[in-house]
């Protein structure tokens, strides 16, 4: 019988909590995945992150099929399925809405261009996704392309997704995007943000290539925005 490995799910639920305290999501919002060799371990659907327990979470197999765990899986997890299939390195996942973060998304401010060197080192940019209805094949299709790129992606007008080597990892990329969208937004109130001149953009993604910081591909498809 297949069983939810608890050395994992002690980190799922914690990285709930950091979230919620964080207020990277409010109310029933939200959902986490981690791989649990060849199943996922998710989140289940209605469920506060804040105050999620053991006995909450699903284990389900790469089809999406439930195989532990008395819940629903989330309402996205075709999301979290096509990010797996798409990036076999990939070993966790965060769906989040991270206030400001998705206010520029909302607002069409775009946190692709290379201002921050932090965030050009380490995520390359932070793309964002075309609108698509929440808990359809069409948010899965809408990443598609983009998280065979990218580890943090803004949804528009719907969040933000980052994709970890471990559930940590994608919670601290979380961090990042909302903490980038600060910056972004107030240079933006201070009268424009000035772009990283390109013969540092190329030094910064090599250098991030080498440390292993970025995903697998770091070379980004036409039209990100």
């Amino acid at each position: 019988m297949t069983t939810i490995d608890k050395d994992l799910a002690k980190p799922m639920l914690a990285v709930c909590r950091a979230l919620y305290r964080r207020q990277l999501v409010a109310a029933l919002d939200g959902n986490v995945s981690a791989k649990q060799g060849a199943y996922i371990l998710t989140t289940p659907s209605g469920v506060s992150k804040g105050f999620i327990r053991l006995k909450d979470l699903v284990l389900v197999d790469a089809a999406g099929q439930v195989l532990a765990g008395t819940g629903r899986p989330t309402s996205e997890l075709l999301l979290h399925l096509e990010v797996y299939r798409q990036r076999p390195d990939a070993a966790a996942v965060i769906h989040a809405h991270p206030p400001v973060a998705t206010a520029c998304s909302i607002a069409g401010l775009s946190l692709a261009e290379p201002i921050l060197p932090e965030v050009v080192l380490t995520l390359g940019a932070i793309p964002t996704a075309p609108y698509a209805t929440t808990g359809t094949p069409a948010m899965a299709a809408a990443v598609r392309d983009l998280v065979s790129v990218y580890d943090a992606i803004l949804l528009e007008q719907h969040g933000a997704l980052t994709i970890g080597r471990d559930l940590w990892d994608a919670y601290y990329k979380m961090e990042k995007v909302e903490h980038a969208a600060w910056t972004v937004w107030l240079a933006k109130q201070l009268g424009g943000a000035r772009f990283l001149p390109p013969a540092e953009v190329a030094k910064l993604t090599t250098l991030g290539i080498r440390k292993g910081y970025r995903p697998p591909s770091a070379t980004p498809p036409p039209g990100i925005g």
